[in-house]
Order: structure tokens, then C-alpha cells, then sequence
């Protein structure tokens, strides 16, 4: 006899734990950004400065106008979304050229490839950091290096390159995982069909392998351009003071700014686009699903 009201039951618990400590604060937050000051926002509304206060029962958007209109934010989320593109295009080309190399080769090279790119995965972000700001920094290896030859290197501490270079190496660890479990499993017989058609390996990359092992990567340029998106170490100790990244941003509105207001729509705005590509998962993994039925 089937019982479905035991397993609703049991899935309750963990149900209750999400809702209490992360969807009220989302909904406390949601209801200050519009101007909401009584009940669980009251103390932060006692010592908040330039807020906007609701002139109507459902709140008002003066917060949203202030900070959307803000040159700053706009050359922050600008900065935000450059970063996040091309951090995640550099892991995913790494990632992908990995997996296949290692797919292909037997080799010490590819294995060595392999272990070389999870290494950052052990390495705590703020120590791999502040190796890259003083690797790349004025006084820095590869300045040095070049200075013996009679080449002036480049500097690239706190430059939103270095940003890049930091989100790249911690990124890169999940996104390998990801993509060679995908690629890995591909059968052999499909790839050795393919050489014996006369396929090389870039058409059997491009035309079995890959799309194949679509859904790994869909997961991780998700996961590596949420976390780029919503990174605060690297951009914080590697990045410039403008433009910033809009996790420093928050941080900076939040406690030196003391407008926790104009933080939280930032942080809405990170939100919103962060559940664009979450959307864009939905979607891809839907479509899997879809052509799996069929």
C-alpha cells in the first residue's frame, strides 16, 4: 500500500531548513529593496544611510533607479559580465582540450595535463591569489625574468586581467571533472565506427564526442560562470578599485558605504542574472531529456 504522505513528511525537514534560512532572507531582502523598513529589516534600516523608503503598499523603486542609473554600477556590471565571458570561454576551451586530449592519448603528457589541472582544486583560493598578484606584479617572476633579457613585462596586478587569470585557475578543476566524465563516457564503439569511416579526430570530436557529452559541459559553463559571476576573493585581492566586480561592489555598499539598500539590489541584479543561466541549464537539460524520450 502506497503512502505518500510518509514521504512528503520526510521530505519536509530539509524542505523547512531551505525555506527558513534561505528563502525568508530572500524575501526580507526582496521587501527592503522596496522600501520595507518594519519587521525583520527594521535594524538594518536604523543605521542604513540614502535609503528609500515604500510610498506605496507594495514598496517603490527608488533604490532600483539609484543604483541602475549609477554610472559606477553600469562600468562595474559591465566589468562583471566581461570578466564572466571570457573567464568562462578560456576554462571551457582548457576543459574541453583536456578531455579530449586525454580521450585520444594514453600518454604521460595527457595524464600529466589531467593532474596538472585539478591541482588548483587543493589550493585555497586566497593563497592562489596572492601567488598571482605578486607573480604578475611589478616586482613580480615574470617581470624579473623578462628584465634579464631587456624586455619590459607586463603589469598585471590588479588589473581586471588578473581577475581572469585567478577565476581561470579555480575554476578550471570542476570544470575538467565535469567535462572528462562526459567525454569518457562516450562508448568506443561509436568512436572507433567513426575512425573506420575514415573520420579524423576533430570530425569525431565535433560531430560524436561532444555532442554526446553535451550535458557535462552545459553543467559546467553553468556552475563556472555563476561562480565567476558571483567571485569576491579573487576580484577583491586581485582586481582594481574600478571597475570592480560586483561581489566587491556588494561588500564595499554593504560595510564601508553603509548603504545596505543599494547592496541588496546589486546583489538582486547578480541574482537575476544568475538564474538567466541557470534558465539556460533548465533548457539545455530539458532538451536532453526530450531527445532521450524520442
Amino acid at each position: 500500500m502506497r503512502r505518500p504522505g510518509r514521504g512528503f513528511a520526510m521530505a519536509m525537514p530539509p524542505m523547512l531548513l531551505i525555506l527558513g534560512f534561505v528563502g525568508l532572507p530572500i524575501v526580507t531582502a526582496g521587501l527592503y529593496s522596496l522600501g520595507h523598513f518594519g519587521g525583520l529589516n527594521s535594524t538594518t534600516a536604523a543605521i542604513g544611510q540614502h535609503q528609500h523608503e515604500a510610498t506605496t503598499w507594495w514598496g517603490t523603486l527608488g533604490a532600483y533607479t539609484e543604483v541602475l542609473s549609477n554610472p559606477r554600477f553600469r562600468s562595474d556590471l559591465a566589468a562583471t559580465v566581461g570578466v564572466t565571458i571570457v573567464s568562462t570561454a578560456i576554462v571551457m576551451v582548457l576543459a574541453i582540450g583536456i578531455a579530449l586530449y586525454q580521450r585520444f592519448s594514453d600518454s604521460a603528457l595527457a595524464k600529466g595535463l589531467a593532474v596538472l589541472s585539478i591541482v588548483p582544486m587543493f589550493i585555497p583560493v586566497v593563497i592562489g591569489s596572492w601567488a598571482i598578484l605578486t607573480f604578475y606584479s611589478g616586482t613580480g617572476f615574470v617581470r624579473t625574468v623578462l628584465a634579464q633579457v631587456g624586455i619590459d613585462g607586463p603589469v598585471w596586478a590588479y588589473t581586471q586581467t588578473a581577475v581572469v587569470i585567478g577565476s581561470v585557475w579555480t575554476s578550471l578543476p570542476f570544470a575538467v571533472l565535469m567535462v572528462t566524465s562526459g567525454v569518457q563516457a562516450v562508448p568506443d564503439a561509436l568512436i572507433d565506427a567513426a575512425r573506420d569511416a575514415g573520420a579524423s579526430r576533430a570530425r569525431t570530436a565535433a560531430g560524436i564526442i561532444l555532442p554526446i557529452a553535451a550535458v557535462p559541459i552545459v553543467i559546467a559553463v553553468t556552475f563556472t560562470s555563476i561562480g565567476v559571476l558571483g567571485s569576491f576573493t579573487v576580484p577583491y585581492l586581485t582586481g582594481p578599485n574600478a571597475p570592480a566586480m560586483l561581489g566587491v561592489d556588494i561588500a564595499n555598499y554593504f560595510q564601508a558605504f553603509n548603504q545596505p539598500q543599494q547592496s541588496i539590489v546589486m546583489a538582486f541584479v547578480v541574482f537575476a542574472l544568475a538564474s538567466a543561466i541557470g534558465a539556460f541549464y533548465v533548457w539545455a537539460n530539458f532538451r536532453s531529456a526530450s531527445g532521450a524520450v524520442r
